[in-house]
C-alpha cells in the first residue's frame, strides 16, 4: 500500500520565479494555493497575484487564491491580541475553517497541492504555525519545502521552530511574531519574520 499524497508547502523567499518553477515540477504539483494575505510583492512583482498566476498556469499547473479565507493576516480584528495574529483565534472563524474543509477535500481526492506564501523558512511561516497544525491534527500529513528545496516533515519544522520544547500543557501554542493593525496592507511580510535574505527587504 502506497503512502497518501501530502499536502506540501512552500514560501518563495530568495528564490526567483524559475526556480519555484522548478521547484513545483521536481515535486508534480497539480495545484499551487496562493495563502499569502496580500498577493502582491514590492520588493518581487513578478511574484505578484496576476504576474505569478499566468507564470504557473504556463507550465500547466492550476493557480488558486485562496489567502482570504486562509492568510497569515486574517482581516477579521478579533483575530488579533495584543496587535499579534493569534491562530488559536484564526481557527475559530467561518473562512478560515472553510479554507480548511477545501484543503481536506483536496487530500482526501489526493490532488498533488502545494501552499504558497513568501516566508522561504517554514518554521517563520503561517503555513506551519498555523495551517500545518491544523491538518496534522486531522491526520493529514504535511510536508514543508524549506528554503533549500529539502522536504521536512511537520514534525521536523515545529521541532526547529520550539527547539523540541512542548508548551506548558503539551502542544504549542502560535501567534505572528510582529505587531499588526488588523488592516495592515503591508506585503512580502505574511507573518513578521522575513528578513533581507527571504526577500530583498524586511520588516522584523
Amino acid at each position: 500500500m502506497t503512502d497518501p499524497i501530502p499536502i506540501y508547502t512552500i514560501g518563495y523567499g530568495a528564490r526567483s520565479v524559475e526556480a519555484l518553477l522548478a521547484v513545483l515540477q521536481t515535486w508534480q504539483i497539480a495545484f499551487v494555493i496562493d495563502i499569502r494575505s496580500a498577493p502582491y510583492s514590492r520588493f518581487k512583482p513578478e511574484f505578484s497575484k496576476e504576474s505569478l498566476a499566468r507564470e504557473i498556469e504556463r507550465r500547466h499547473i492550476r493557480y488558486l487564491y485562496m489567502g482570504d479565507l486562509l492568510g497569515g493576516r486574517p482581516a477579521d480584528p478579533a483575530c488579533y491580541r495584543d496587535g499579534k495574529v493569534d491562530y488559536d483565534l484564526v481557527k475559530q472563524t467561518a473562512a478560515y475553517q472553510e479554507g480548511i474543509g477545501r484543503l481536506r477535500r483536496a487530500f482526501a481526492q489526493q490532488r498533488r497541492v502545494v501552499l504558497l506564501c513568501s516566508e522561504g523558512r517554514p518554521e517563520e511561516c503561517h503555513r506551519s504555525k498555523l495551517i500545518g497544525e491544523s491538518l496534522t491534527s486531522l491526520d493529514i500529513p504535511v510536508i514543508h519545502l524549506d528554503e533549500n528545496d529539502q522536504p521536512l516533515s511537520h514534525a521536523a519544522v515545529i521541532a526547529r521552530l520550539t527547539g523540541g520544547q512542548l508548551g506548558l500543557f503539551g502542544a504549542p501554542t502560535f501567534t505572528s511574531r510582529k505587531r499588526y493593525q488588523a488592516t495592515d496592507d503591508d506585503d512580502d511580510d505574511e507573518d513578521g519574520d522575513m528578513d533581507e535574505s527571504d526577500d530583498g527587504g524586511g520588516y522584523d
